[in-house]
C-alpha cells in the first residue's frame, strides 16, 4: 500500500470547511461534474460519481463512497478503481495563529493495488506518481479554501 499526505493551513473555521466538503449537491474541491448515486443526508454510505482531470490532461470517471463522517473533523472516502483502490481521509483541526482562526487541513490518500497490473504501474511510476498525487492534493486544499472564500498558507 502506498500513502501520500499533504497539509495545508486555511484561514477559516473547520465547520466552514466541513460544509464545503459535504454540501449537497456534492461539490468536490478540484473535481469536475458530479452525479449523486444516493439520496438523503450526507453521511456514511453517501456515494457519487465524478469526472476528474488527470495530470496528463485526460479525464477519469471515479466513484466515491463515504466510509466515515465525523463532523467537522474527519471525512473518509473510498474509491474502488479498476487497478487501484483508494482511501482518502480529510482531517480538519482548528488552530490559532497570530490571533486568527485557521484550520489545519490534512489530506491522506492510501492506494492499494487491486490487480497485478496496478502493482506493476506503481513500481514503474514510483516517485513520479507520488509527486503528481502531492500536487493534486495541494490543489484540492487550495480549491477547498477558495470554495469557502478563504486562502491557504504554508502549514
Amino acid at each position: 500500500m502506498s500513502t501520500v499526505a499533504v497539509n495545508g493551513l486555511v484561514e477559516a473555521p473547520a465547520a466552514d470547511l466541513w460544509r464545503v466538503l459535504t454540501e449537497h449537491p456534492r461539490r468536490t474541491p478540484g473535481g469536475g461534474p458530479v452525479e449523486m448515486l444516493t439520496t438523503g443526508a450526507f453521511g456514511p454510505g453517501t456515494s457519487w460519481r465524478e469526472i476528474r482531470v488527470r495530470p496528463d490532461g485526460g479525464t477519469v470517471v471515479e466513484e466515491f463512497v463515504v466510509l466515515v463522517a465525523e463532523p467537522p473533523r474527519r471525512l473518509v472516502l473510498g474509491s474502488p478503481g479498476d487497478r487501484v483502490d483508494y482511501r482518502i481521509t480529510w482531517t480538519l483541526r482548528d488552530v490559532r495563529r497570530r490571533r486568527r482562526r485557521y484550520t489545519e487541513v490534512r489530506v491522506t490518500v492510501q492506494a492499494q493495488p487491486a490487480a497485478t497490473s496496478g502493482r506493476a504501474v506503481a513500481l514503474l511510476l514510483g516517485g513520479l506518481a507520488v509527486r503528481a498525487a502531492e500536487k493534486a492534493l495541494r490543489q484540492d486544499i487550495a480549491a477547498l479554501a477558495a470554495a469557502a472564500g478563504r486562502r491557504t498558507e504554508a502549514a
